[in-house]
């Protein structure tokens, strides 16, 4: 019962775990505004605004300073993750969706829509914009400090 309450307290898991459903809460909620209806699916989904990405490696990256130290293995652990997280998001994962984009036009311009190479669309969305990425970090780098002063 001891490792349960250890992982419940945990402030550096608590931390990630709060910035990554921020982000996917505010994901919902912009979509909410959008879309005029509730998508449910956006909670697990990649892609859009803000990163929960880039706020559950920043929250993770921040809370570790905070932790251990600016000096400390683990928060230099972190940061390379971080970025290398950031790093795939707004670049490989976002070259990703381009292509999908441009394939799913080829498809739908295919003659009436049919073809026996492709049942369905690539998904689009599946990296992030700069500014999704940035967002997402700046949201990551707050929670800590909203969780340490509750």
């Amino acid at each position: 019962m001891n490792h349960v309450t250890e992982l419940f307290s945990n402030f550096i898991l608590i931390c990630a775990v709060i910035a990554w459903f921020s982000a996917q809460a505010i994901k919902l909620v912009i979509g909410l505004v959008q879309h005029r209806s509730f998508n449910f699916t956006i909670l697990y989904s990649a892609g859009g605004m803000p990163s929960s990405h880039s706020s559950t490696v920043c929250a993770t990256a921040c809370s570790t300073a905070l932790t251990c130290g600016l000096a400390s293995p683990e928060f230099a652990l972190a940061v390379i993750f971080a970025f290398v997280v950031m790093y795939d998001a707004a670049g490989v994962r976002r070259a990703a969706g381009e292509q999908a984009k441009i394939l799913n036009r080829i498809v739908a311009d295919l003659e009436a829509g049919q073809t026996r190479y492709m049942t369905k669309n690539l998904k689009e969305l599946l990296g992030h914009t700069p500014l999704e990425v940035f967002v997402g970090a700046l949201l990551g780098i707050l929670i800590p400090f909203l969780v340490r002063m509750i």
